[in-house]
């Protein structure tokens, strides 16, 4: 059976995400994106975070939230907000 034939078998979920908007991102892409739209200030005003506002730098904050799983979860989140509000704004006459 080849990759092309009908009756393979569909790809896994976990692969196959169209509707992820983080699926293929790495976790630096995220914090790099949030960096540039908030600055460290404005991050660390919305999401408290010690890596944010004490020397604050983009591989601090991935040595943290790689070990922290509540915090990549918000940080995440942050993330999917802002694209939400980027295309908000742009749909807005």
């Amino acid at each position: 059976m080849n990759a092309e034939s009908p009756s393979s078998p569909p790809a896994p979920a976990s692969k196959v995400q169209p509707r992820n908007p983080l699926h293929g991102l790495t976790l630096e892409t995220i914090v790099t994106a949030l960096f540039e739209e908030y600055g460290w200030e404005g991050l660390d005003e919305r999401i408290p975070l010690r890596c944010f506002a004490f020397d604050p730098s983009v591989k601090s904050s991935l040595k943290l939230l790689r070990k922290t799983p509540w915090a990549r979860e918000k940080v995440e989140g942050l993330y999917l907000f802002m694209l939400r509000e980027r295309k908000r704004q742009a749909n807005t006459p």
